[in-house]
């Protein structure tokens, strides 16, 4: 089955190339193109694509409101929510942290490779988070910079497993759920079942609110 994306640009030349680009593809169909926020919330609920390529920065509404619309939008019908993939021109954005609170899947910048721009569709598609180092260095440093958690944030972690607590640390870390197995000598479908099993647990959307829990209960420590 083709990932369905819905690319989300207010430059005409930029929203053509990465339309066309991916949709050389053979597992990638594009649905639709938008040229601002208001027009990808309109277009996100009539095509339901798998995956939202967004840009930050528009005129009408802007790339993080349309987000937040599309992402708590409940569809009817059994239909899954998309996975939003924010695009940026600098890696310093201020959007950067409020995105991924809200439940965006992964922060790609505009100079990312073709390869790299095809390869993000595909994990956020699968339900992974994608960060660009830049911006994975930028959010630690902010970690950093808070000092010390409470206790009461640490507390959120008592009811997971050993295993589980592993995975979380390794999610943190930002393997892979292929490089979580050979981490810790187990299947990778394994992984993906702790992986659901901490989600419901913590009452987290997905796996990068998961990383943002993780430094935010001090499991995994900037520059550990």
């Amino acid at each position: 089955m083709s990932i369905r994306v819905l690319v989300v640009d207010d430059q005409a030349m930029v929203r053509q190339g990465f339309a066309a680009l991916l949709g050389a593809q053979a597992d990638i169909d594009i649905v639709g193109q938008a040229e601002d926020g208001a027009r990808a919330v309109e277009m996100a609920a009539q095509h339901r694509p798998d995956v939202v390529l967004m840009d930050v920065r528009m005129p009408v509404m802007d790339g993080l409101e349309a987000a937040r619309i599309i992402l708590a939008d409940t569809p009817e019908g059994g239909e899954s929510t998309p996975h939003v993939l924010m695009l940026t021109t600098f890696d310093v954005d201020d959007y950067v942290y409020d995105a991924l609170k809200i439940g965006a899947s992964g922060f790609l910048l505009k100079d990312a490779l073709a390869d790299e721009l095809v390869a993000a569709v595909r994990i956020v598609a699968a339900g992974e988070a994608l960060l660009a180092p830049s911006v994975t260095k930028r959010l630690i440093e902010q970690f950093a910079q808070s000092g010390p958690r409470p206790a009461r944030c640490r507390e959120k972690l008592e009811g997971l497993t050993e295993r589980e607590r592993e995975v979380m640390t390794l999610v943190g870390r930002g393997l892979s759920n292929h490089e979580i197995a050979a981490e810790l000598f187990i299947a990778e479908q394994t992984v993906k079942t702790h992986v659901s099993k901490i989600l419901a647990k913590l009452g987290l959307r997905d796996r990068v609110q998961m990383v943002v829990l993780a430094y935010d209960t001090g499991l995994v420590q900037p520059g550990g």
